[in-house]
């Protein structure tokens, strides 16, 4: 399996070897993570269905190619920094602390449902990394609060759906995707 750690040494004048090795942990843990959440919301474009579907797939498209170009920035800080940044999918998935997601072809709420509770741990670990580079290095650390700033953008938008006019979340207390997504769905049809 590829190896992420820096090369010979080299990291960005300035900036530790020590501060870039854990520099480039945390980003390819968030490169792992951007990946999966950009093929989920393309999955989730493929598989939703019901009377809301062309608005919930146009909305993940710029979705998908945002994230996506997270990766891209992502990879390549990492290897600014002097480390090699590990693309293959086998990689991933080993190096990944959670499941697939879990919902195949479904209604829109179901989906959505569900991607609230994908966000909020991708938004939850990103802030955690933007905690860390804030003690050594403001470039990763600005590159990770822009990136949050959409990825919170994004949730808002699936959230929106889920939201009653009082600000009830339908999803609210779950802590699964099935769960999400049942919630989600019950709560559309009351």
């Amino acid at each position: 399996m590829p190896t992420n750690s820096t090369r010979g040494g080299y990291t960005v004048p300035g900036l530790e070897e020590e501060a870039a090795a854990t520099l480039v942990a945390d980003l390819q843990e968030r490169l792992t993570a951007l990946t999966d959440l950009h093929l989920t919301l393309k999955h989730v474009h493929w598989n939703v269905v019901g009377p809301h579907f062309i608005a919930v797939h146009e909305m993940l498209d710029p979705q998908v190619d945002a994230v996506r170009d997270m990766t891209d920035d992502i990879a390549e800080r990492i290897a600014t920094l002097g480390g090699s940044p590990v693309g293959t999918m086998g990689a991933m998935v080993a190096a990944r602390t959670w499941e697939d997601y879990s919902i195949g072809r479904d209604g829109t709420t179901a989906h959505l449902g569900a991607l609230d509770l994908v966000y909020q741990g991708v938004i939850t670990d990103h802030r955690e990394k933007i905690e860390t580079a804030s003690e050594v290095d403001p470039v990763t650390e600005d590159m990770l609060i822009a990136q949050a700033a959409k990825l919170e953008l994004f949730h808002w938008f699936v959230r929106a759906h889920l939201e009653s006019a009082s600000g009830t979340l339908s999803t609210e207390g779950e802590t699964t995707e099935k769960g999400a997504a049942e919630a989600a769905r019950q709560a559309e049809e009351a």
